[in-house]
């Protein structure tokens, strides 16, 4: 066994014994709800999180963001959450006062939020882990990322550089193409540029690319924001609509192709689910939206694993496991690709840090098909998240005197 190996498993077994010998539970703070346009996936991620918890092992504490950027308390918090969630936690919030959380600048503390219980005396109640489940901005970009590191807290899921690059889809692909990964034709701009000389951009679009193409929003997920182009006036609306939700735009080849995920599990020796595909029922749809992947309008099945050979199977677990290396994730992240019907190549579309986590999303659906419950999943991150942090503990941070 390494050093590093030695360390991390050390570090974990002191923290479960420590929770055995005083029968107490890991604390985990999940983080949800978020100023961005996927809030409301946010919240239902968070839902299945906090129901799927092995709850005789850990202690969940939430801790909502509001749409404005409101933190709330614990007991707040609950209020964001379907009622059935609602009463499995209720009971343990309870204990909470109704005081703002903080974030913490007293070294004595370590951990994002200082939590004090109801009593005489307010106790503070520091955080073991945190779970965030903020999807698109201010939660899958390296933002909450970066409060975390500086909070010196284990979290669960990619780093900082990960996330902010993975959530940037025209840095990903520069990383993904370095990475000799092959992914389609696409441009990006800005909204400025946008507002500036948007007749040269819709030519430049026809010019290289062609019709159809699909718009995005460059850091966002869910399919927020995203339309399918056939034509320069459809061009305009969709390019019109995703500036709507950020600053830089991305435009991608259309393409005649089936859609495959593969989900990605580890730190340094991440491993890959089995593909999943969504079956889309209905021709005419193109793609799959916002309401078609989460509001279950039954156009579309998401089968694990997918209908591909074996051989395919390997070579998508394979590059899926190369663009989690590429943007140096870590904990999770789900890598889509497309399928090209008419020479069967492969290509890599993007990677998502904090995929969806709700009962309609692909990546606890594929480690399910895999062998692996929602459960054992969140108890991997957790464990994850910790053997991380203590590894990035070792860094030193002062120079030596001599």
């Amino acid at each position: 066994m390494s050093l590093k190996t030695f360390q991390t498993h050390q570090t974990l077994w002191t923290l479960q014994t420590h929770r055995t010998l005083f029968m107490e539970k890991i604390k985990i703070g999940v983080i949800f709800g978020g100023r961005s346009g996927e809030h409301e996936i946010s919240v239902r991620s968070a839902k299945t999180v906090i129901e799927q918890v092995d709850r005789e092992k850990y202690e969940v504490v939430p801790v909502a963001i509001t749409q404005t950027g409101n933190w709330l308390n614990p007991i707040e918090s609950l209020q964001l959450l379907p009622e059935h969630t609602q009463g499995i936690l209720k009971e343990s919030v309870e204990k909470f006062s109704q005081n703002p959380i903080a974030l913490l600048g007293d070294t004595k503390y370590k951990g994002l939020t200082q939590l004090a219980t109801n009593g005489a005396q307010e106790k503070v109640f520091p955080l073991d882990a945190v779970f965030p489940v903020l999807h698109g901005t201010f939660g899958e970009d390296g933002t909450i990322q970066g409060l975390l590191e500086m909070a010196d807290i284990p979290y669960v899921g990619c780093g900082v550089l990960a996330a902010a690059c993975g959530m940037d889809k025209v840095v990903m692909k520069t990383l993904f193409r370095n990475a000799d990964l092959p992914i389609c034709r696409y441009i990006w701009f800005l909204r400025s540029e946008w507002e500036r000389q948007s007749n040269a951009i819709i030519e430049r679009t026809e010019l290289k690319l062609g019709f159809p193409c699909f718009v995005k929003p460059a850091n966002l997920g869910s399919s927020v924001g995203v339309s399918r182009a056939t034509d320069r006036e459809t061009l305009r609306g969709a390019i019109e609509l995703a500036a709507r939700y950020d600053r830089k735009i991305i435009v991608e080849e259309g393409l005649d192709m089936r859609e495959i995920e593969c989900a990605v599990l580890g730190n340094e020796d991440a491993q890959a689910s089995l593909p999943g595909e969504y079956i889309i029922h209905d021709d005419a749809k193109k793609f799959l939206d916002y309401r078609e992947k989460y509001t279950g309008t039954g156009n579309n099945d998401f089968v694990v694993p997918a209908p591909v050979s074996e051989e395919l199977t390997k070579e998508i677990q394979r590059m899926a496991i190369s663009a989690f290396r590429a943007v140096d994730g870590s904990g999770l992240a789900r890598v889509d690709f497309f399928l090209r019907n008419d020479d069967g190549k492969l290509l890599v579309n993007e990677i998502n840090t904090l995929p969806g986590l709700t009962d309609a999303s692909g990546f606890p659906k594929m480690w399910a098909g895999t062998g692996k419950n929602f459960s054992q999943v969140i108890d991997d991150l957790i464990r994850l998240a910790i053997e991380r942090h203590a590894d990035k503990s070792r860094n030193k941070t002062s120079l030596d005197k001599h």
